[in-house]
């Protein structure tokens, strides 16, 4: 698994929320975007972590902050998760692996001694291109007081 650093450049990309709207990195020109990777819509931890950062959306918002939500589940089923819990971030479907693959989260995982490859739950902050923070231990009930500790 190559997953992207702090300091390395994020190609400019095209991908798709659930609505089937355009997504690109050079949207968020004047924002520290955030970028955060969950394996599977809709499954306790990922909801946990999703309401976590709804809730505090506003106060990142007024941090600067804009934001997206990740994972390889199809368009209707992250269409289905935004709607239940009423999310105001995009969810991309990368059903493709595009941004999944770019940003190097896929890997093998184990969980309860059974070994698959999947998406690693991580976060990246991207500001100008450039990553400029990884969360890779990210704690879902508590990941917005996370984003805004300072490193």
């Amino acid at each position: 698994m190559k997953t992207l650093k702090v300091g390395d450049t994020v190609p400019d990309f095209k991908v798709f929320d659930e609505e089937a709207n355009t997504v690109q990195l050079s949207d968020f020109k004047d924002k520290k975007l955030i970028v955060f990777f969950y394996p599977k819509a809709s499954t306790p931890g990922c909801t946990m972590e999703a309401c976590n950062l709804r809730d505090n959306y506003q106060l990142l918002l007024d941090k600067g902050y804009a934001m997206i939500g990740v994972s390889a589940d199809s368009a209707q089923r992250q269409k289905n998760f935004k709607t239940k819990y009423e999310f105001p971030f995009p969810l991309i479907a990368d059903e493709d692996k595009k941004l999944i693959d770019l940003f190097g989260v896929w890997g093998p995982k184990k969980f309860m001694g059974r070994e698959y490859d999947g998406i690693h739950r991580m976060t990246f902050i991207v500001e100008n291109s450039k990553v400029i923070r990884v969360i890779d231990k990210v704690k879902t009930k508590d990941h917005a007081a996370q984003i805004l500790e300072q490193v």
